[in-house]
């Protein structure tokens, strides 16, 4: 039975924006991120701790480069999605999380990525940003969504096996677990 969160979802999946509700209550704004969000995103990632941004890298980083922050924040609409997560946090809009996808040249599989602030995280975010991801690869007749994460990365294997994701070692590097997901079997 879906929850209340995953429903919703579904109800808003034609929609460019809509809100969700946290396991603690909390109401924020999931939408597309734009090209003006380069200011936002950057702050999000310096403001990301050394080890959730390694985790999210696979490398160290203590600022995004002016080249990574555009490949961020200016996806390509016939291939690619990213959506923010944000809160109110004054008169302006702060984000707290962000997920995407980007296809590979094959048109048929996408890369993976999700991160969350680290005092936004264990409040169900990171399962409301991926669930909608994983709609959107769905709707768009992607047959497969894969990430790569740190073999280290508790988090994302909890959140990949809760979303039905099947996890092997890199063949290429023992450091790293490759979470794969076939759209075309898997229901979440």
């Amino acid at each position: 039975m879906p929850t209340h969160s995953e429903a919703a979802l579904r109800l808003q999946s034609g929609t460019t924006e809509f809100t969700a509700k946290l396991r603690d209550g909390t109401t924020v704004l999931i939408r597309p991120i734009h090209g003006d969000d380069e200011a936002m995103e950057r702050r999000f990632i310096e403001h990301l701790s050394p080890e959730t941004r390694r985790l999210r890298f696979l490398g160290e980083i203590n600022s995004a480069s002016p080249a990574l922050l555009k490949s961020l924040t200016h996806p390509d609409p016939t291939r690619d999605a990213a959506f923010v997560a944000l809160i109110a946090d004054g008169a302006e809009k702060r984000e707290i999380g962000v997920a995407r996808f980007c296809g590979n040249s094959d048109g048929t599989s996408s890369e993976c990525a999700v991160v969350i602030s680290d005092e936004w995280q264990k409040r169900g975010l990171a399962t409301i940003l991926m669930q909608h991801l994983i709609q959107v690869a769905r709707e768009r007749g992607i047959a497969r969504l894969y990430s790569i994460d740190s073999a280290d990365n508790q988090g994302m294997h909890d959140l990949a096996m809760h979303l039905g994701f099947q996890r092997k070692s890199d063949p290429n590097d023992a450091t790293q677990t490759v979470h794969t997901l076939d759209l075309r079997a898997a229901t979440v």
